[in-house]
């Protein structure tokens, strides 16, 4: 797999994580009929500062028209040439547990530039079954035709992913999505993102429990109202 065009120009990799949230934004908004979109009004569909976003689509060379704002069909098409999404990009999932399952029938990759071509698992009970309009195949079938320019996504039990990424690597995997709470080893030139949901929700769960102890305190300090008393004969 070639790197993306957004790599090569050395746009920084927090702009480039941000760019599908501004083409997610910007999709909603060519839903709705918006043809013309100002910087902060798409700021806060995305969610970030409007001095952030101008910095980040000022690596694509797009900087708006003053007093109009942005194309909306036209940045979306920059966008989504930087990330590479002129073509759908192949995908095999490694793994038809509860989430490959979910993965296989997840409608959301058709609709943003990646087809589901490969199903696979290494139990015999599974391999041939029809998931999601796909047969399942072991790693020996995928392997016997190395396909080329794929994202390789691993929905393993942590022990077994470690082995599942060597063996995408051999084949000449270059990017992966990894969903098991692991770290992997991978070579340098071999792109990793990490899925970890249970993380996610610790992290949240620290803010929940925080945002608790911060109203707790502040009715602890709430002043307390005695009732007048009733007036004795």
């Amino acid at each position: 797999m070639t790197d993306a065009p957004a790599a090569r120009r050395g746009i920084p990799g927090a702009t480039v994580a941000r760019l599908p949230v501004y083409l997610r934004a910007l999709g909603a908004l060519a839903a709705t009929g918006v043809d013309t979109v100002s910087s902060e009004e798409l700021a806060e569909a995305a969610g970030v500062r409007s001095a952030k976003l101008r910095k980040d689509l000022s690596y694509l060379g797009s900087y708006g028209v003053r007093g109009v704002g942005y194309d909306v069909v036209r940045l979306r098409e920059e966008i989504a040439r930087e990330l590479g999404l002129q073509h759908d990009w192949a995908v095999a999932i490694v793994g038809m547990g509860n989430l490959g399952h979910a993965l296989a029938a997840y409608s959301g990759f058709a609709t943003r530039g990646f087809r589901v071509a490969w199903l696979v698992d290494e139990d015999p009970a599974i391999i041939g079954r029809t998931i999601a309009g796909l047969t399942v195949i072991s790693f020996d079938d995928l392997a016997s035709e190395p396909p080329q320019g794929v994202i390789g996504v691993i929905a393993t039990p942590p022990t077994a992913a470690q082995a599942v990424a060597d063996r995408l690597v051999d084949m000449g995997v270059h990017s992966i999505l990894n969903f098991a709470p692991c770290v992997l080893n991978v070579p340098d030139g071999v792109e990793v993102r990490k899925v970890d949901l249970a993380t996610e929700l610790q992290i949240l769960a620290f803010h929940e429990q925080h945002t608790r102890e911060e109203i707790d305190g502040i009715a602890d300090l709430a002043p307390v109202v005695e009732e007048p008393k009733e007036a004795t004969s």
